[in-house]
C-alpha cells in the first residue's frame, strides 16, 4: 500500500493475490482491497505488465514459479498479517465485505475457522445467474467453495493445516477439505469474478470442465495429471 493508505488502514489483513498475465483485471481487484494492512501480489512469470500495475497501486510483488499453490503459499510466508485473505486476480470483493471480515476476525471463536464469500460473476446474462445459483448450492450444502470466492483465515490455523499444497490446481479444494465443513463460514458479501473464461470457452463447456477436474481430484487423480489433461 502507499504511505497514506498504510497509515489509515483499518483492516489487519494481508491480502495475497497470485497472478500470471493478469494486468487487465488486477486494478479492480486491488482497488477493492484498499485499507487493508498489505497487499502481496505473487507473480508466476507474467509476460504483460502485471507486476508494474501491482507496484503502481502500492502492492508488494513477489516472484515465484508458475504454480498457483506455490504462489499462494509463498505469499502467505512473505506476508506480515495475523490474518490472511487469499484472492484471485480477477475477483473483486463487493458490498460491506470489510465490515463482515472485521466482525469475523473480532470473534475469538473464529481463530480456528475460516470464511469465504458468496460467488458472483460480472456478467448480466441468464447463464451467469444460473451458474451463481449452482455455486451457491455447492457452497451452502457441500461446503465446497472454490478459490474465486476468496478465503479468510488466521495465520496459525492456516499453518496448522499445512497451507496450500504446491499444486497447479485443486489446491483450493484441498485446503477447504482440510478446514472442514463445520469450520467454514459463508459471508454475505459477494466475490465478483470475471466471466471472461466462461464467455471464451462456453458456459456449458467451462462448467463441465470444472466439474470433471473436481471429480478426478475426488477420485484420487494427482493434480498434475489433471492439469495436463485440461491445461
Amino acid at each position: 500500500m502507499t504511505g497514506d493508505d498504510a497509515c489509515s488502514h483499518s483492516l489487519e489483513v494481508s491480502v495475497i493475490i497470485p497472478t500470471i498475465n493478469a494486468a487487465g483485471h488486477l486494478r479492480g481487484t486491488i482497488s477493492a482491497c484498499r485499507g487493508v494492512r498489505e497487499i502481496v501480489v505473487v507473480d508466476g512469470g507474467s509476460r504483460d505488465d502485471t507486476t508494474e500495475v501491482a507496484r503502481s497501486m502500492g502492492a508488494r510483488v513477489v516472484v515465484t514459479g508458475a504454480s498457483r499453490g506455490i504462489q499462494l503459499h509463498e505469499g502467505a510466508m512473505r506476508s506480515e498479517g495475523e490474518w490472511l485473505l487469499f484472492l484471485h486476480a480477477d475477483t473483486v470483493l463487493t458490498g460491506s465485505w470489510k465490515e463482515e471480515a472485521k466482525r469475523f476476525i473480532a470473534d475469538p471463536s473464529n481463530l480456528m475457522r475460516a470464511a469465504t464469500f458468496r460467488f458472483g460473476l460480472d456478467d448480466p446474462s441468464a447463464e451467469a445467474r444460473r451458474l451463481e445459483r449452482r455455486v451457491a448450492w455447492r457452497t451452502r450444502y457441500l461446503r465446497l467453495p472454490y478459490g474465486d470466492q476468496g478465503l479468510l483465515i488466521q495465520r496459525d490455523f492456516y499453518l496448522s493445516l499445512g497451507g496450500f499444497r504446491a499444486w497447479p490446481l485443486m489446491e483450493d479444494v484441498d485446503l477447504v477439505r482440510h478446514i472442514g465443513r463445520r469450520r467454514l463460514t459463508i459471508l454475505e458479501s459477494a466475490a465478483k469474478t470475471s466471466a471472461e473464461r466462461w464467455c471464451r470457452d462456453g458456459w456449458r463447456r467451462r462448467s463441465l470442465r470444472n466439474l470433471a477436474c473436481l471429480t478426478l481430484y475426488l477420485l484420487g487423480v494427482p493434480p498434475h495429471l489433471i492439469a495436463r489433461l485440461y491445461g
